[in-house]
């Protein structure tokens, strides 16, 4: 029996998959049948409060699989509880931008390279102000590959060291059986 918040993952899955048919993706729709994903589980959605950075709104360099460098807002930090322990991740944001609705959240974990895309994988986290707190919403269920992860051409941020944590998230997008990204 699933949940409500499955069928909620479920169905942002499903209009993907569609949108990337459709050929708004970096995938070709001649022999695209869909990604792979681990199913879903709510213990890997978490709600947790903004740590605003020292200096956000200051550039902060990512470096990319092309070498091309990106530049955007280190915007904050996010504690996590995962299974090896609490996480500490930094969250970005575009140049500029001091009330964004989301943050940018690339990692890397034990599964990158073997279940998952090498380089890692994101996650675009809303998010949510309530009395003068800014709050964000870390649902792993929604990681996603970055699109050099489906060819080249493709200029994707890394996720910087602090963000690559030696746990095994084992949900969001994974790799196809057999496939080594």
């Amino acid at each position: 029996m699933s949940s409500a918040y499955d069928e909620a993952v479920l169905d942002f899955r499903r209009r993907k998959d569609a949108h990337f048919a459709a050929g708004r993706g970096p995938v070709s729709t001649e022999t695209f049948t869909g990604l792979t994903y681990y199913p879903p589980d709510e213990a890997w959605a978490f709600r947790v409060p903004l740590h605003t950075a020292p200096h956000a709104g200051a550039p902060f360099t990512l470096d990319t699989n092309t070498g091309e460098p990106r530049s955007m807002s280190a915007f904050g930090t996010v504690t996590v509880a995962l299974p090896g322990g609490q996480r500490t991740l930094t969250v970005f944001a575009p140049l500029g931008e001091e009330q964004p609705a989301r943050v940018f959240l690339p990692f890397r974990d034990a599964t990158s390279g073997t279940q998952t895309y090498g380089a890692g994988r994101y996650l675009d986290a809303p998010l949510t102000r309530e009395d003068g707190e800014v709050w964000v919403d870390v649902d792993f269920n929604m990681a996603y590959h970055p699109y050099c992860a489906y060819g080249e051409g493709w200029t994707c941020p890394l996720p910087p060291p602090g963000n690559r944590v030696p746990d095994g998230i084992s949900v969001g997008e994974r790799l196809p059986d057999g496939s080594s990204h």
